[in-house]
């Protein structure tokens, strides 16, 4: 086995005795990188690292996915509006793990400016699917999903919108975690829509999230939303045993639409769960009806609002010879944003425009307000809340792009989560049709602690996330 493949913390050990360098590490993961060019997931590769650099993860590779500034590198967001673009700054981010000695190896495939739930809504082309190449590896952070499962890179940065770590975890059975909303400053962080949005961290195992979180987490004053909380030890809290435990079961996380496979291997996790000590709590959610079409009212009408900074006049693209303000604005935008950008820009404008704006967006907001008070009062009885991460395994590519309604849908079971501001991680629980299998984790806000050690005990008994797909880079242990 490679150094590349160890966890985290035997890997840091390894490079503090000199076992490996961070030298051979890096070239390694290019190597890997190079090998896996049929999944499209790594769209640049940035400069050569300082290997000198000293830190907790120094000398440890990694990718960020597309929309985190990494000054000097290219930041296209998946776009044609900016595929040019050279970040002049660190993302809060990209500076915290630069100065943890971490190498950035690039920067992973996404969907467009992070909307889309499969990555093919990339002006690169979609990224592929590891365990199987004619499948997505859903989105928006599908890229670093794709390569942190091809065991290029020990874990990636990835944001959170509605599911975008989550369920790229799921679809490419690697660990995925959502952090509280202000618990990571989105300085840096090209926004899609900045209320709900949540940089966060894949990787294979949670106890390497937990190393990684450690550095990327805390207050951090560029950013307003930003919470002043203290972080945890993360990795001290993993040992702590699941007996006791109470773990809530909404009823609408295995309703209409989960495949009744995937709730049934999911049900599988629990109840190995339940078997290590933990109880099992079932409880209603008859709001969860409403997440889909407040969050999608929301969502478009704050990327409508972002997203008009793109206007050809600043940076981004500019369109060739225009004839006038309005032809510059208008062909500009037209050639730099793809049909699904275009899509949601126009229906949150919709939301936000006069004689709608009381009928759509204010009621949407008034609906966020009852699914956050409904998850408030499912955890202020239990520890945790469980369930599928998604509906589904990985769909077909081209499967659903006909079909916009269908594509929102696959976000039915994470989008709740980013409307209360709550902390959420993906594990993998186990493969159908030889295709990963995500078991979905909430916490109260800040227990990123809880869920991390939840997902640890659950991984110290089963070896799902050692599971490499038959397109990874290197042998890293257990095959399906």
């Amino acid at each position: 086995m490679s150094a590349l493949d160890l966890p985290l913390r035997d890997l840091r050990a390894a490079l503090a005795s000199g076992q490996t360098h961070a030298e051979s590490l890096y070239l390694e993961a290019r190597e890997r990188a190079a090998a896996s060019a049929e999944l499209n997931a790594l769209l640049h590769t940035c400069a050569a690292p300082d290997l000198s650099r000293s830190g907790v993860l120094a000398g440890i590779p990694f990718v960020h996915k597309d929309n985190f500034l990494h000054a000097g590198e290219a930041t296209t967001c998946g776009s044609n509006m900016l595929r040019n673009f050279v970040a002049p700054f660190d993302a809060t981010v990209s500076a915290r793990l630069r100065e943890s000695g971490a190498l950035c190896l690039g920067k992973a495939n996404m969907d467009e400016f992070a909307m889309g739930s499969s990555n093919e809504h990339s002006a690169f082309g979609p990224a592929r699917n590891p365990w199987d190449l004619t499948r997505v590896p859903g989105g928006s952070s599908g890229g670093s999903a794709a390569l942190v499962a091809a065991g290029v890179v020990p874990f990636a940065t990835g944001s959170d919108t509605g599911g975008s770590i989550r369920q790229p975890a799921a679809f490419c059975g690697v660990s995925g975690l959502k952090p509280s909303y202000g618990r990571v400053s989105r300085f840096g962080l090209v926004a899609y829509a900045s209320s709900l949005d949540c940089p966060g961290v894949l990787a294979r195992r949670a106890a390497d999230i937990a190393e990684v979180l450690q550095v990327v987490a805390g207050h951090d004053p560029a950013d307003a939303t930003s919470a002043e909380q203290p972080v945890p030890d993360y990795c001290a809290a993993l040992s702590s045993s699941v007996h006791g435990l109470r773990i809530g079961i909404p009823d609408a996380f295995f309703g209409a639409g989960i495949d009744p496979q995937v709730a049934e291997l999911t049900m599988a996790a629990l109840r190995q769960l339940e078997a290590m000590g933990a109880k099992l709590v079932p409880l209603a959610f008859p709001e969860a009806v409403l997440a889909i079409p407040s969050y999608y009212v929301i969502a478009t009408a704050e990327a409508s609002s972002n997203l008009s900074r793109f206007d050809g006049v600043r940076y981004g693209h500019r369109c060739a010879d225009p004839k006038s303000l309005n032809d510059l604005y208008r062909r500009s935008r037209t050639e730099g944003f793809g049909a699904e950008v275009k899509r949601r820009i126009m229906l949150g404008t919709f939301a936000l425009s006069a004689g709608y704006f009381d009928a759509y967006y204010l009621r949407a907001l008034k609906v966020r307000r009852q699914i956050s008070d409904a998850m408030q009062r499912m955890l202020s009885s239990v520890d945790v809340l469980a369930g599928p991460t998604a509906p589904t395994i990985a769909f077909k590519l081209g499967e659903k792009l006909s079909d916009p309604v269908a594509m929102y849908a696959a976000d039915i079971n994470t989008v709740a989560v980013n409307l209360a501001g709550l902390p959420a991680l993906s594990l993998p629980c186990g493969l159908l049709d030889a295709m990963p299998v995500g078991l979905q984790l909430i916490g109260q806000r800040f227990a990123e602690a809880r869920l991390l050690q939840v997902a640890h005990q659950y991984q110290q008994l089963t070896d799902w996330h050692a599971r490499r797909p038959p397109t990874a880079a290197a042998s890293t242990g257990v095959r399906p």
